[in-house]
């Protein structure tokens, strides 16, 4: 349980300077930080402004409620507003805007970063009277950004007042029904929780192959699902994994890493090969191989201990793959969409190696393959890095737009500060089963060398061979004329 919050001075300084020259009654946003239930801490490290939606409405905005009262008496409706006893007005938020702020948001976090939870520019009194629509827009917001499945119930909320000018922070359980009975005040002070943090890098290398059965040709599930079911697998094997710090094997989990950049690598146990399992009990149509790199980095404090970065790393890797996999979902869902109102002539202009909702016998029959976004870091605030992902088409020039709307921050300008560590895209391939069949087993064919190898030790076998039946042919006649010369010198020296 979260007791105490330690917020980055110099940011919310920022964030509170930019709001009380805004002329804003309210506004909602992220509260990026990092929640450790090893120290009961949290650390919050900037505060993000949610956009405006499609329609260019702000994500919050505030219903005076006396006007909607009178407006009810005036039309003889039987509903009544509920008022608090000054009449102040309540906060109208977008929580589905704010909850998909913080999905695309959480893509662009590296380890140990999260979105922790939401903060609120507003009145006191209004503050007060939207405890439930907080609530609500707290729990949104956690489903989105995956802290309910990487076991963490706990979601922040901070109130910035302008009447009076104060800062206050309550915590927040989300695994159950909120209410406002949920928000527990802790304490909340200014400091410097960026200059704590320490820095880890890692490069995991996977290769998955992962068999398409048919069990019911109207059943076969969708490309997405199946890697999907890839990627939990691999959770599985990262939990198996040993891991090295340094070069040196860790040990003693509890342990606190000295200050410093250090690099993590990870000794993944030998596993049995599931497809190839998989193929001597189910009827196998097809073969998805996945493979590449992903780099990642991760941040802890530096009272933390290992096994904690140990989790983040991890965490941020199974991240990274389901954030590319959903990153082409969504560019498929709004290829479709295109599609849809184009007519027969779009259908035709879309590429076979699109990523298909589903899976039928021309995919399978074509060996496609789908490259997937490349994992770039962008230096953020202090020595810290978030990250972006480009399609294999695209320029560092995106970065510009995704900076501005997501971030609220602009993109460095200069190039060389851009880590693109991710030379070659993780690539997906598919093949039908005989095809991977009769390339595997290709490989193992001997080349024209190999065979003369081959043939002469099978020559030199054969001699061996027959000079072994010789010399027991020869050793056979010598021990039967030895014993007929015994046998004649027996009976000479007998008649004599």
């Amino acid at each position: 349980m979260v007791k105490i919050v330690v917020g980055e001075e110099k940011q919310l300084k920022l964030a509170e300077d930019r709001l009380s020259q805004s002329g804003l009654s309210c506004e909602v946003g992220l509260v990026i930080g990092k929640l450790s239930s090893e120290l009961d801490r949290g650390f919050v490290f900037d505060l993000i402004q949610t956009p405006r939606n499609d329609a260019g409405d702000p994500a919050c905005s505030l219903i005076d409620t006396n006007n909607q009262t009178n407006k009810n008496k005036k039309g003889g409706s039987s509903s009544k507003l509920k008022q608090s006893s000054d009449s102040s007005p309540l906060l109208s938020i977008d929580a589905d805007w704010v909850s998909e702020h913080a999905r695309q948001v959480s893509r662009m976090l590296l380890g140990g970063m999260k979105v922790v939870g939401i903060y609120i520019w507003t009145s006191e009194s209004s503050f007060k009277n939207s405890t439930l629509v907080l609530c609500q827009t707290i729990k949104g917001v956690a489903e989105a950004s995956h802290l309910m499945a990487a076991d963490l119930d706990e979601n922040l909320l901070i109130h910035i007042s302008y009447s009076p000018r104060r800062w206050t922070c309550r915590n927040c359980s989300v695994a159950s029904n909120i209410t406002s009975s949920s928000l527990r005040p802790c304490d909340f002070k200014m400091g410097k929780a960026l200059a704590s943090l320490q820095t880890f890098r890692c490069k995991y290398t996977f290769d998955m192959r992962l068999p398409i059965f048919h069990e019911n040709r109207s059943s076969i599930k969708s490309l997405a699902a199946i890697l999907r079911h890839g990627i939990a697998n691999q959770v599985q094997e990262l939990k198996a994994a040993k891991a090295l710090i340094d070069e040196k094997l860790v040990i003693d989990v509890e342990q606190c890493a000295p200050e410093g950049l250090h690099d993590v690598e990870f000794l993944v146990p030998f596993m049995q090969n599931t497809a190839l399992e998989a193929c001597s009990q189910k009827e196998v149509v097809g073969v998805l191989t996945f493979r590449g790199s992903v780099y990642s980095f991760a941040y802890i404090n530096s009272k933390e201990p290992v096994s904690q970065v140990l989790a983040d790393i991890k965490g941020d890797i199974i991240t990274s793959l389901q954030s590319r996999l959903d990153i082409i979902c969504d560019d498929e869902d709004s290829e479709s969409d295109h599609i849809a109102g184009g007519g027969a002539e779009s259908r035709n202009e879309i590429s076979t190696t699109k990523l298909g909702p589903k899976l039928d016998p021309e995919f399978l029959s074509q060996q496609c393959s789908i490259a997937f976004p490349r994992r770039v870091f962008v230096p953020w605030l202090a020595d810290t890095y978030i990250c972006d992902y480009i399609q294999p088409s695209e320029t560092l020039e995106v970065l510009k737009d995704h900076f501005v709307e997501l971030m609220s921050r602009e993109a460095p300008t200069d190039a060389s500060k851009i880590l693109e560590l991710e030379t070659e895209a993780p690539t997906l391939v598919s093949k039908s089963f005989w095809d991977m069949v009769i390339s595997n087993s290709s490989e193992f064919k001997p080349t024209l060398v190999e065979r003369d190898i081959v043939n002469a030790g099978t020559g030199s076998i054969q001699k061996s061979v027959k000079t072994a039946n010789f010399n027991i042919i020869s050793a056979v006649l010598t021990l039967i004329v030895s014993i007929f010369v015994g046998l004649a010198l027996f009976f000479f020296k007998g008649s004599s």
